[in-house]
This record gives structure tokens, C-alpha cells and sequence, in this order.
């Protein structure tokens, strides 16, 4: 059975798909494959069976593009495609292992920045004793603060940097920030991960896998001027140990010359830098199913 693409839907008609989302849906009707729309306002609002009311049924396997789905939401959003006849080619399993540090960091441990993590309610940063355990766990140095997604990094000095992980009051005092800035928002909890110095001069690579191979390396989408060539030998062990069908990997050189693993996350929901033909992507990706 051919694969499918699942795209969010313009929330302000439901009939054509988020204008942001419109060259890759353009893309995939190129390649043959049926596109589908998602209603993610509703999805996030707890209504995943009228989420999918636009998805054709039994239309069998699909790979989602699109915004970020909280992973207690996609399971739902898996539950509901399925009572329709279509089956998301990420499990919820698979989207929160690559989706969540919580579930990716032990894979990479050794080549991404040391961390330590506390789960916690949006609107109730963890006490400054639990966080002081946790900077404890890490090297001596400074740090940042993220949840178990993302990060506030335009928000460096407030919300993210963290000087000196010893310093209790101070360390408190941004992760109170970040959390109250997440609102609703905050993802699983709060991470706290040891600062290292990167070459930001050359930008980031974002390397796209898929079942454990490397698809495409493309620019980070903050730095599309920039596209550094990462070394992947040391890396693709790494993704194929994961387990994960679609896998995004951040990787930047360190000031020692070394590659490091800045970031991962699930490919469905990973950007794509602007001015790259999204065919590049989905042809392999629909072809695979």
C-alpha cells in the first residue's frame, strides 16, 4: 500500500493545508502520495477523533510533517488514525524516544553535552534544592536550561544560560524564568545541560535519518547560510541503537575539532532550512513507507 503524508491543516480553512506546510504538500502530491490534513488546533485541544475528520479512511500508512504534537498527544492522535484505518509509520513509542531527551540520551551519552533532568508541571519550577542535585550530576561549569524539548535560547541571559550550575539562587532563579515563559507549554519537565563551546561560526548541520541511515544533511534552519559536513561514522550506530524509524540529529564541532550531538528529535516534526526542495526529503521518506 503506498504511503501517505498527514499535514497540518490552515486553521483558517480547513480544506487546504497550513500555507507554511504548502511546498511540501505540493511536493508530495508530485510523488504520487495522497495528502492528508490534520487538525492540530483540535488535537491539542483533547479532540484527536475530530483532529482526523479530514483523513480519508483506510487509507493505510503515513508519515506526519508538520508542528509539534506533545507526545501524550500523538499517541492519541495514533489511536485515532487507527480507528479510521491509517497507521502512523512512527509509534507513539518511537515519536516520544526521539521527541523527548528523557528517551534519546542515553543513546548518545558520550557525544552530546552532559545532562540531568527533573520532571515538573508547567507554572511550578522544580525547588532549589532538587535543582541543586541535579547541576550536581553535571561537569562544574556553566550550564543551560531547556524542558525535555526545547530550549529558550532567544531568551539566553533570562531563560537559558546558566553561568555557574554551583551557584543555587542564581540557577533558580533562570529555570523559574524559563518555566514561567513556557507556560502551558513546558514539555515534561526541566533539563539542565553542562555548556560547551562550539564553533557557532560554522553553524549547525541537521542530519535526517531514516531506519537508522542518513537520509540527507541539510543546514540548521537558524543558520541557513551555513552547512557544515559533519562526520557521521561515530554518529549512525548511535541513531540505528534508538530504534526510531525518522530521526533528526543537531550536530555541531566543538573548539577541540570534535562533532558533537547538540540536538535530536523525531523527523516528522523537525523544520526543514528555508530554500531546500522538500522532494529532496519526502521521496525517500514516501518511497520507504
Amino acid at each position: 500500500m503506498a504511503t501517505s503524508l498527514l499535514l497540518c491543516g490552515d486553521p483558517l480553512r480547513s480544506t487546504r493545508c497550513d500555507p507554511y506546510l504548502a511546498g511540501q504538500a505540493a511536493a508530495a502530491r508530485a510523488l504520487g502520495a495522497v495528502v492528508a490534513l490534520l487538525d492540530h488546533d483540535a488535537l491539542l485541544a483533547g479532540d484527536a477523533a475530530g483532529a482526523v475528520r479530514r483523513v480519508p479512511r483506510d487509507l493505510g500508512p503515513l508519515w506526519y510533517r508538520g508542528w509539534m504534537i506533545p507526545s501524550a498527544r500523538y499517541r492519541e492522535l495514533a489511536e485515532a488514525l487507527a480507528a479510521r484505518g491509517a497507521r502512523l509509520c512512527t509509534t507513539a513509542e518511537q515519536y516520544r524516544t526521539a521527541h523527548e531527551l528523557p528517551g534519546w540520551y542515553a543513546a548518545f551519552a558520550g557525544a552530546t553535552p552532559a545532562g540531568s533532568w527533573l520532571a515538573c508541571e508547567p507554572f511550578r519550577a522544580p525547588a532549589p534544592e532538587a535543582l541543586a542535585r541535579a547541576a550536581a550530576a553535571l561537569p562544574a561549569g556553566p550550564g543551560i536550561v531547556k524542558d525535555y524539548v526545547k530550549s529558550r535560547k532567544h531568551d539566553w541571559d533570562d531563560a537559558c544560560y546558566l553561568p555557574d550550575l554551583a551557584d543555587t539562587a542564581a540557577v533558580h532563579a533562570v529555570v523559574s524564568r524559563f518555566v514561567e515563559l513556557q507556560e502551558e507549554w513546558l514539555a515534561g519537565g526541566v533539563v539542565l545541560r553542562a555548556f560547551e563551546p562550539l564553533r557557532r561560526d560554522l553553524g549547525e548541520a541537521r542530519v535526517w535519518w531514516l531506519d537508522g541511515r542518513p537520509l540527507l544533511t541539510t543546514a540548521h534552519p537558524d543558520t541557513p547560510a551555513l552547512r557544515p559536513e559533519p562526520e557521521l561514522d561515530g554518529v549512525q550506530p548511535l541513531v540505528a541503537a534508538l530504534g526510531c524509524r525518522f530521526v533528526s540529529t543537531d550536530l555541531a564541532r566543538h573548539a577541540d575539532g570534535r562533532w558533537r550531538v547538540v540536538e535530536v528529535g523525531d523527523g516528522q516534526v523537525s523544520e526543514l532550512p528555508q530554500g531546500l526542495d522538500p522532494g529532496v526529503l519526502l521521496g525517500p521518506l514516501l518511497g520507504a513507507g
